[in-house]
């Protein structure tokens, strides 16, 4: 148990989504707002996307994002950046 959440709390729901989306708000804050870097940190890892960025495979503001190397970060970061700009077109204002 860690942070007084049991393994068997990650299958509810609410509490998966809840805890998801905590991580995702300090990953965007960790990376000062970039929702590229943070979702694929999300996915490969904090310290997998700092190796990236290191190694000169992604530059630091991810301006090259589809250089990514490993095939399920890559295709999961464009699922995601597809899927945001579908809700924001069917959720604009």
């Amino acid at each position: 148990m860690k942070h007084g959440i049991k393994d068997e709390d990650l299958k509810d729901i609410e509490t998966n989504i809840e805890l998801g989306t905590r991580y995702f708000t300090k990953l965007l804050k960790y990376y000062g707002g970039n929702y590229y870097l943070a979702i694929s940190a999300y996915n490969a890892g904090i310290g997998t996307v700092a190796k990236w960025i290191e190694e000169g495979i992604i530059k630091e503001d991810a301006s090259d994002i589809e250089n990514i190397p490993y095939k399920e970060t890559n295709n999961y970061v464009r699922k995601i950046l597809k899927n945001y700009k579908i809700y924001k077109e069917l959720y604009k204002k």
